[in-house]
């Protein structure tokens, strides 16, 4: 009798935790911005996207990769909705597509920095 009381008592707990931890979401919520929360949505939608189109284990894209690069860069939070991968990982991406993108710009004709005009150069040396 006591061991059943002890697991209702679990159950009632986890029960009372989870409704404050929806409660605490939602107050929360109330001090995002719009483009804050419309950003979260994105990214919860989307990985459960690709929980749906995967049997057993995620299987991201590049399109989901560059995604995930992307909303790294523009949103502050975006570790906070962040399941289905480690934010290293989503790290690892965004040098990778930093990288990726050097070198196409290199292969591409426009190496480095411009290069600066005699005159300015002149100009640069008298001034200091």
């Amino acid at each position: 009798m006591r061991i059943w009381d002890l697991r209702v008592f679990r159950e009632f707990l986890s029960l009372v935790f989870a409704t404050l931890h929806v409660m605490a979401d939602a107050a929360s919520a109330a001090f995002k911005s719009r483009a804050v929360l419309q950003l979260e949505n994105l990214a919860l939608r989307h990985q459960l996207g690709v929980l749906r189109r995967s049997v057993k284990r995620p299987k991201l894209t590049p399109a989901d990769r560059f995604l995930w690069a992307w909303l790294c860069e523009i949103w502050n939070d975006w570790r906070s909705s962040l399941m289905i991968v480690k934010p290293a990982t989503v790290i690892a991406w965004h040098r990778k597509s930093f990288r990726l993108f050097w070198t196409w710009k290199v292969r591409h004709g426009q190496p480095g920095r411009p290069g600066v005009s005699p005159e300015v150069r002149d100009l640069i040396r008298r001034l200091s």
